[in-house]
């Protein structure tokens, strides 16, 4: 069982162009938790680091990005709507983030976790000195190309 002093934070880069959102954001769940190492502990934050860049390059099937809403209650009577397409124009990281944060655990860990992931519209980000390993897709999981 991991300790919360012990575990070592790695960093992991993701390209987004082309990839379908449900499916990216669970991979990337899964490696926020830490669900991808054998020392696993769920009470223990023992994820790693995300950046995930070309986030206005993401993809859903089907019509979703025209016929989906994102609904929210400003305080004043009505709601208001925006469709997937519209908000991945106006803020195309916030697709990423929401649906990542639905994929994490309900408990205070999650605002830890989703504090490890960071997410750019264009190709660039500042973390190059980390010197981030690649996360591909191959198959159905993400793998670390080092």
């Amino acid at each position: 069982m991991a300790k919360p002093g012990e575990v070592e934070k790695q960093w992991h880069i993701v390209d987004a162009s082309d990839e379908i959102l449900g499916r990216l954001a669970s991979d990337i769940a899964v490696v926020l938790m830490g669900k991808h190492r054998p020392e696993y502990t769920p009470h223990v934050d023992c994820g790693d680091f995300v950046i995930v860049t070309n986030a206005d390059k993401v993809a859903m099937s089907g019509r979703k990005m025209d016929v989906r809403h994102y609904t929210w209650y400003t305080g004043h009577p009505g709601l208001r709507l925006e469709s997937y397409g519209d908000r991945q124009q106006r803020k195309p990281e916030d697709l990423i983030l929401h649906a990542v944060r639905r994929m994490l655990p309900k408990n205070k860990l999650a605002t830890q976790m989703l504090k490890k992931l960071k997410i750019y519209a264009g190709p660039e980000h500042p973390h190059t000195a980390q010197q981030p390993a690649v996360l591909q897709r191959t198959g159905k999981k993400l793998k670390t190309n080092q």
